[in-house]
């Protein structure tokens, strides 16, 4: 039994997300799933390295699947290229150690939120970024970002209130990235809760308005209340950049 790991990058804008879901075919994972499946002529089930919500898209998304199918790499990645929508591409297929995971496995991740700051829209960028139109202060969204960095209990910025699980967090990295209007906010870590980027962006953007301060980060992670962070930034400015191993 062969263990394959796949790297893709994705336009999450016409799917409802990466998980596999009863309701609909329109999920990432369904139709890899389904492409393996008729590839192989086996029942594959892939996993993934995490989710990504419905509009999010990825630049390096990683799973695996175990198979008995006799494809050469090469092989793999040229036939799902062929006949996966021209939304979804495969960028690299490894044949991977028995022990291998694309979740447990994960060392680091890496996501960007894309901001287009100006009053005038980017008709080619609508899709990738969150227009902002009131000018940011930059400055004191690092300053905020700051106090993010680390390893915390990131309960404040998660969306599942009901998460059971540990919701302690490292974040190794936060950098901003300025071209003309666009704004990338780049996020370094060892995993990340439901919505947690998109509520941390949210809460930054806030400051950049000047509607919160760059200290009242310090007093929303201590308060482990959602209802205490910021709103949660648009699903279609979102990218999963990378996944370490």
């Amino acid at each position: 039994m062969r263990n394959i790991k796949i790297t893709i990058a994705y336009d999450g804008t016409r799917y409802n997300g990466w998980q596999r879901q009863d309701n609909t075919e329109n999920t990432i994972q369904g139709k890899l799933e389904t492409l393996l499946s008729k590839m192989t002529g086996e029942e594959v089930e892939i996993h993934g390295s995490g989710r990504t919500d419905a509009g999010v898209h990825s630049l390096g998304q990683v799973f695996h699947f175990h198979t008995e199918c006799t494809m050469t790499t090469e092989e793999i990645q040229a036939y799902m290229n062929e006949y996966l929508p021209m939304d979804i591409a495969v960028l690299e297929v490894r044949n991977a150690s028995e022990r291998f995971h694309s979740r447990l496995n994960v060392k680091r991740k890496t996501y960007c939120y894309h901001i287009w700051n100006s009053p005038v829209a980017n008709v080619f960028e609508r899709k990738y970024s969150y227009q902002i139109p009131e000018m940011l202060d930059v400055d004191k969204m690092k300053k905020a970002a700051e106090y993010l960095i680390g390893t915390h209990d990131f309960k404040s910025f998660c969306a599942n209130k009901r998460m059971k699980k540990s919701t302690v967090r490292m974040i190794e990295s936060i950098q901003f990235e300025k071209d003309g209007a666009m704004l990338k906010i780049r996020y370094r870590g060892n995993g990340f809760l439901y919505n947690m980027v998109r509520i941390l962006t949210g809460t930054l953007i806030e400051v950049g308005k000047g509607e919160r301060t760059p200290e009242d980060m310090k007093r929303i992670l201590a308060s482990l209340d959602r209802e205490q962070a910021g709103f949660t930034a648009p699903a279609h400015g979102l990218f999963m950049e990378g996944v370490e191993y």
